[in-house]
């Protein structure tokens, strides 16, 4: 893409409670459209109609655009989210995080990362050696932003994980979040699990194994959930803060997406 693209951003809220969010970097003459579409998500998120939505739009020259390749999708299947937990942990730990910081990180986002026991609005920064976090805010948390799907690259994605019955919303936009984070440097892995209830489903990513689909990391109808961002100690933490909620991704290359199977840990 030589042409200016526009990056938008949609966040939504009622009471103070986080609703929904969702963006895309788009030409301009894509935006009318597309702020209409992301207001009406908003309006009728299946959490309830947002009270507050805000949309932010931001010119971006060609010359900030950075492009990579989205991660290889492994859909592991468990028999529930407490099988699901111990998976992640071997699999944290296998990316180099520390047992401990990886169990810390899940039992704060089971009990609600944010300071008012919900959810947070960004992400945790998890030091990946003594699980200490690291964000300067810890409600609002650090939200990697300015990433999306080349157009030939999604309708490529979207061809291939039919088949697996994953072509939603939910795990395309979460491997592209997943592929932003694997490109910053001092990034040692990601764990999340949505805070819809009725999404039980979550993910490990690494540069190692990629996006690890776990079926089940959370109870069904449980409302809490959150991100935790793991990073190399020692690293310099300004640039990692910056690079994730800055810089600009296209990601124009689709990994491979593998067959689902039984967790074997």
């Amino acid at each position: 893409m030589s042409q200016t693209l526009y990056s938008i951003r949609m966040r939504s809220a009622r009471d103070g409670r986080h609703i929904s969010g969702a963006e895309r970097l788009v030409p301009a003459g894509e935006l009318e459209g597309l702020a209409g579409f992301l207001v009406r998500r908003a309006l009728q998120h299946p959490r309830g109609a947002a009270a507050e939505i805000q949309l932010t739009i931001e010119e971006i020259p060609p010359g900030r655009l950075n492009r990579g390749h989205l991660p290889d999708v492994h859909t592991l299947r468990v028999a529930n989210f407490r099988q699901g937990r111990q998976a992640a942990l071997v699999l944290l730990e296998r990316a180099g995080v520390r047992m401990q910081a990886a169990r810390q990180a899940i039992e704060r986002l089971a009990a609600g990362a944010a300071p008012d026991g919900g959810c947070m609005r960004g992400a945790m920064l998890v030091d990946a050696r003594d699980g200490h976090r690291m964000e300067p805010d810890p409600a609002r948390g650090i939200r990697a932003s300015h990433m999306d799907l080349d157009p030939a690259a999604e309708e490529e994605l979207r061809r291939r994980l039919a088949p697996y019955a994953l072509d939603n919303e939910h795990v395309r936009d979460a491997l592209v979040l997943a592929a932003k984070v694997l490109a910053t440097p001092g990034l040692v892995a990601e764990l999340c699990w949505s805070d819809d209830p009725g999404y039980v489903t979550g993910y490990v990513a690494t540069p190692r194994d990629g996006y690890l689909r776990i079926s089940h990391l959370k109870p069904m109808g449980d409302e809490l959930g959150g991100r935790a961002f793991f990073v190399r100690p020692g690293c310099c933490l300004d640039a990692v803060m910056e690079h994730l909620e800055k810089s600009v991704w296209i990601f124009d290359r689709v990994g491979r997406i593998h067959p689902p199977m039984d967790w074997q840990g």
